[in-house]
């Protein structure tokens, strides 16, 4: 019950930077200039997205929860802030402006942080570390997905 209140705060903020990151979208991923761009074959359907994007966040809450208990520093704070804006930010730069490339600096950034997270913590949090692998993944996938468009269009 002690972590429940934090797990609600900690979704309530990670899913507000889905929110507002969908608001930088504009028309996104059914805009015309989207569609006409040349797309990496393995893009995922439109719907993974989605679902990937519920299922990170969730465990990602779950992550930070365990975090926050066992070792809540400055440090911790300031890597939360950082992937909180550069997730919000992407969506901004990539779709709403098209800027592709420093999109794709801006996500290999929110990678790097991801990854400093699973590392940094990994010997504090054990197995629970898994819970930050989805957003790890799905971050390499989708950088890779920038990356190609980057190149090819």
């Amino acid at each position: 019950m002690k972590l429940l209140k934090p797990f609600i705060i900690f979704l309530i903020i990670n899913f507000g930077a889905l929110g507002i990151g969908s608001l930088f979208m504009a028309a996104g991923p059914k805009s015309e200039w989207y569609l006409q761009l040349n797309k990496a074959p393995w893009t995922p359907d439109g719907w993974v997205f989605g679902a990937a994007w519920i299922t990170i966040m969730v465990c990602f809450s779950a992550y930070m929860v365990f975090l926050y208990t066992k070792r809540m520093t400055n440090k911790v704070a300031i890597l939360f802030v950082a992937q909180f804006i550069l997730n919000v930010s992407w969506n901004f730069l990539f779709f709403n402006n098209k800027l592709i490339d420093i999109a794709l600096v801006n996500i290999i950034l929110l990678t790097m942080i991801i990854c400093a997270f699973l590392m940094t913590y990994l010997k504090d949090l054990k197995w629970k570390s898994l819970l930050i692998l989805p957003y790890f993944i799905w971050l390499c996938i989708a950088t890779s997905l920038n990356l190609y468009i980057s190149l090819y269009n």
